[in-house]
């Protein structure tokens, strides 16, 4: 079953005390406690030592695994009593009513951090008072990954309105989540019940969500391995050779590459390989005079050719 973020980190905090308590525990029989994966539970311990009670990185959780038993290397330094500074104080509770304010959080969670606030309040005193004069506003791909959350969590089919830069157009859509990952950017997987196939979303590319009445019922789907980036080109994919201009170097960013070199006027040489190259004459057209496929020839030509009909096409207007 997939894994929201709030229940992953529920899950973490735990791994905490039960590690404390077992010190040299062997990862099958941790893995097996919590009902996960060992390569969950290794992913797990991944992000662990990046965490701390120190927010400037001096106390962080010395944790570290043979692949076989976990070791804790400093669980007394961690346990000591915690002490915030004042602007640490601050930036906890902006935070905290910042997330409190999230749509689509659930409630349960919303009021354990109400609860929790309060009490932070009364022991920073003076600090806690002036965190109140400030706020904090969250882009709109906050309140998407709060439904998306919302919806997995409560097993819920999404509608979406989201943007495809490939097609450049906006589809309305409803789709069974499945998961939410981060690679570069936020991400949801899920069965998309428009091309009746798994696909992965952008948050950031979501226009607006709303959360439907209908249960997700997503197929049984065996997880993709996303350790290796979210896009996987082949060795064997035939590559494809694009020159851009300033106004393209977009494509750097949204296509996975092999490689991008600087041109003289600001624009880039961009090397990838896709399983479908014809797929890009699309973007070819988009790009318009910003941009240029380059090889292998046979797809240049088609590229011009399909310009050409279209400003024909225009013309006939």
């Amino acid at each position: 079953m997939a894994t929201n973020a709030i229940d992953q980190t529920r899950r973490m905090l735990s791994l905490v005390t039960y590690l404390r308590e077992r010190p040299g525990a062997h990862v099958q029989d941790v893995a097996r406690a919590f009902g996960i994966t060992e390569d969950e539970l290794i992913s797990d311990l991944d992000v662990l030592p990046m965490c701390g009670t120190s927010f400037r990185g001096g106390d962080l959780l010395d944790i570290d695994t043979d692949g076989d038993r976990i070791w804790w290397h400093n669980p007394d330094d961690v346990a000591e009593p915690l002490r915030l500074a004042a602007d640490e104080a601050t930036a906890l509770l902006v935070a905290a009513r910042a997330v409190a304010t999230l749509p689509g959080l659930r409630e349960s969670d919303r009021q354990a951090l109400v609860r929790a606030t309060a009490k932070l309040e009364t022991a920073a005193g003076e600090s806690g008072a002036a965190s109140s004069r400030l706020s904090v506003t969250f882009e709109a791909e906050g309140g998407v990954f709060a439904d998306v959350d919302r919806a997995i969590s409560e097993r819920r089919r999404l509608w979406l309105r989201y943007y495809s830069p490939a097609r450049d157009e906006l589809t309305e859509r409803e789709v069974d989540p499945i998961r939410l990952f981060a690679v570069g950017h936020t991400y949801m997987e899920g069965w998309c019940r428009l091309s009746e196939a798994r696909r992965t979303f952008r948050l950031d590319r979501v226009a607006e969500i709303r959360l439907l009445d209908a249960p997700a019922a997503p197929p049984e789907l065996e997880l993709r391995d996303l350790s290796e980036g979210l896009v996987q080109p082949a060795a064997e994919d035939p590559e494809v050779v694009i020159e851009v201009g300033t106004g393209g170097r977009w494509v750097a960013e949204y296509y996975p590459h092999d490689s991008a070199e600087e041109l003289p006027d600001g624009g880039l040489r961009i090397t990838l390989r896709t399983p479908d190259p014809a797929s890009l004459r699309r973007l070819a057209l988009r790009l318009g005079g910003e941009g240029r496929i380059v090889a292998p020839p046979e797809l240049a030509d088609s590229a011009r050719t399909a310009a050409r009909e279209a400003l024909a096409a225009y013309d006939a207007v």
